[in-house]
């Protein structure tokens, strides 16, 4: 039998892992992409779908929605990331938070993980 607060962590971590996967196909799109297609995409609902792009724009993430006909999500992406410098704060909350989530979730959050390390112990 599974308590509700194991059931609750496993639905937190579903979503972190949705909303990663989300962000890098929304940025890998040219075109908009319609919330019926990727609730599809990731065997979710449209609602469920929703909710992540509300959550990651009251975050900061530039999700760009437009409704109706033609209308979907996009993020507002520049052409090239350039790199970014992380204090040891930064990298500590960066590094906890993968851990929450299991540093081998997905291939870019094990590449992550060994880059905060490598950063954090200079090897």
């Amino acid at each position: 039998m599974t308590s509700a607060a194991s059931r609750d962590n496993h639905l937190t971590v579903r979503r972190v892992e949705r909303q990663q996967h989300l962000i890098e196909r929304l940025h890998a799109s040219a075109d908009r992409v319609t919330v019926g297609t990727l609730a599809h995409d990731f065997g979710v609902s449209e609602r469920t779908i929703a909710r992540d792009i509300e959550r990651l724009r009251l975050s900061g993430v530039p999700v760009d929605v437009a409704p109706g006909r033609g209308g979907g999500a996009v993020i507002v992406r520049r052409a090239d990331i350039p790199p970014i410098a992380f204090d040891l704060r930064e990298i500590a909350a960066l590094i906890s938070s993968l851990t929450a989530l299991g540093p081998t979730a997905s291939e870019s959050a094990t590449s992550a993980m060994r880059k905060l390390t490598t950063a954090l112990t200079g090897a």
